[in-house]
């Protein structure tokens, strides 16, 4: 007579994502970005500087063409191509790193081990930010039907002094929220791995991905900072990127080789 065998518990899976690091790691990464940026600080300072003369151009492009109604998506749109427009200044903290020269047009005219496959997740990153652009005036029509903007001087209290307000913004930062949650996770590590690895785009998306669900507490860290010097940019007419946006290239650099080392 033949015998059940008995049952076996199966064996702990090694998690090969996982990096157990603490959320104060988040600090660290910062403060390699700045020092990576002090290395030859004119190069990230006018990488910088670029980056804020095309955000102010594309205001006061938004302005000219009457569409000053889509200027705070458009915000939290450059949060999810940020990442990939960092591209040179993660150059500069390879190039720092691996001990070659760096310069501006090192920092300009870069080229991925990836090839096309990092132009390709760039047009995805701008899709996404298309489509929360479009989905943050479906969400204005929702609460305030067909009406016109009524312009950034009666924005306020459009906003905050009224219910139909509060309840638009509520839905749409939660909408907005998943947005840049998902622009966050398929991107932080991605980019940067692109330009240091030969690898597809969707697979380095998907490393992305499962890197930072599986080391959330640090990446959640990582991503308040983020948002709070995005924040101060915003606050200060965005001059503040061009400290700003090169202090976090560099910063997310460090991320990545923490995450993927």
């Amino acid at each position: 007579m033949d015998t059940i065998p008995a049952v076996v518990p199966p064996l702990p899976r090694e998690r090969i994502w996982s990096r157990n690091l603490p959320p104060a790691m988040a600090v660290a990464w910062l403060a390699a970005g700045w020092r990576d940026l002090l290395v030859m600080p004119a190069a990230s300072l006018a990488y910088g500087l670029i980056v804020f003369l095309v955000s102010v151009g594309v205001v006061a492009g938004l302005f000219a063409l009457g569409w000053d109604y889509i200027l705070f998506p458009a915000f939290a749109g450059f949060m999810v191509v940020g990442p990939f427009l960092a591209i040179g200044l993660y150059e500069k903290s390879r190039r720092i790193a691996a001990g070659e020269p760096v310069g501006l047009g090192s920092m300009i005219f870069v080229r991925p081990q990836s090839g096309g496959q990092l132009l390709f997740t760039g047009v995805l990153l701008c899709g996404l930010m298309l489509l929360w652009m479009r989905a943050a005036v479906i969400v204005y029509a929702l609460f305030f039907g067909l009406r016109p903007f009524p312009g950034l001087d009666h924005i306020t209290s459009t906003l905050f002094m009224t219910t139909t307000g509060w309840a638009m913004l509520l839905v749409g930062g939660a909408i907005g929220g998943l947005f840049a949650a998902f622009a966050f996770a398929i991107s932080t590590v991605s980019v940067p791995m692109l330009l240091n690895e030969r690898v597809d785009a969707l697979t380095a998306m998907g490393t992305s991905m499962a890197l930072v669900w599986n080391n959330l507490p640090v990446m959640l860290a990582w991503g308040a900072i983020v948002l709070a010097l995005f924040l101060i940019s915003l606050v200060s007419g965005l001059l503040g990127l061009i400290v700003v946006f090169p202090l976090l290239g560099h910063g997310t650099w460090h991320a990545y080789r923490a995450l993927r080392p």
